[in-house]
């Protein structure tokens, strides 16, 4: 995945560091056999690259992030998609590599006709997925969330109540820390943000947090900076104006899908669907004076609570 990622827990006899990074490591890395486009033998590899009509059984996990990507699609009405792998490369950020420059308007065009995530058939009872021809999957924004869940299920498994993992700047908490209080999590204070203002910190027990902000990945082209989440609207960068936004849910694959979705929204229509759902939502929108907070109605409940 291109990340690190860290774990703090209350461990159990038998249960040594070892033994937990064995576990954690071992669930990413299938993520990653399954799901990353980096890995030509991936099973999203083989279903960039099958015929038109062409039918792929999907491993479990992976049906389970396809169902999840396609529900949050819908939601968003197109904002949120998974078939934008042809994109990701033309912008230089897919396997490969970094471009110079901002593509050609005709292969963005090109590139939109082959995705478009109501071109897919997915068949939720079998597990597969039908190939329309020429289109390329791309789950970056949601499949590092489902390993942090895949990973913390494992360790529950194994009979650890209380821990907090950290992958790629994502977290889950479950039980609590040895003194008995929760796993509390300042969220990144970004350059620009007021001096004065409060950090933000969140208890995480049973809980996910994700962000996705324009100052992790992106291209500067003649002094402007262009974010790595691209608007499957318009095939090009967000121009919404966020610079980070902060997701709290129960699973981290929501929490990671509903950050791609709401980058790409901006916060007036963001912060709507938000209310709509119910969903905890920061954002952090650059304005003339700095970067100013706005919160869902659901965060800020957190907060006065």
């Amino acid at each position: 995945m291109g990340v690190t990622w860290t774990l703090r827990a209350v461990t159990l006899p038998g249960l040594g560091p070892e033994v937990l990074a064995r576990t954690v490591q071992g669930r990413l890395d299938a993520v990653v056999a399954e799901m990353s486009t980096w890995e030509p033998s991936s099973h999203i590899s083989a279903f960039n690259r099958a015929p038109a009509g062409a039918w792929l059984d999907l491993p479990e996990g992976f049906a389970r992030v396809m169902a999840c990507a396609l529900e949050v699609a819908a939601l968003g009405q197109g904002a949120f998609d998974p078939t934008l792998g042809r994109l990701t490369d033309l912008w230089g950020f897919g396997p490969a590599g970094p471009v110079q420059a901002p593509p050609p308007s005709a292969l963005i065009e090109e590139a939109l006709a082959s995705a478009g995530w109501r071109r897919l058939e997915f068949d939720a009872r079998q597990g597969r997925l039908r190939q329309p021809g020429g289109l390329a999957l791309d789950l970056s924004g949601i499949a590092k969330g489902f390993g942090i869940d895949l990973a913390a299920r494992a360790l529950l498994r194994l009979g650890v109540r209380h821990f907090l993992l950290e992958v790629g700047g994502e977290l889950r908490g479950e039980g609590l820390k040895p003194d008995g209080l929760p796993w509390w999590v300042a969220l990144e204070r970004l350059e620009g943000e007021a001096a004065g203002h409060t950090p933000v910190v969140l208890a995480l027990c049973g809980q996910a947090v994700a962000t996705s902000g324009d100052y992790r990945r992106y291209m500067i082209h003649k002094g402007q900076r262009l974010a790595h989440t691209l608007d499957p609207r318009t095939g090009t960068p967000s121009e919404r104006g966020v610079a980070c936004v902060n997701v709290l849910h129960g699973e981290a694959m929501v929490a990671d899908a509903w950050c791609t979705l709401l980058s790409v929204l901006g916060a007036e229509a963001g912060l709507e669907l938000c209310a709509a759902h119910g969903v905890a939502a920061r954002f952090l929108v650059h304005t003339k004076k700095g970067l100013e907070e706005r919160l869902s109605p659901a965060f800020q409940a957190l907060l006065d609570d």
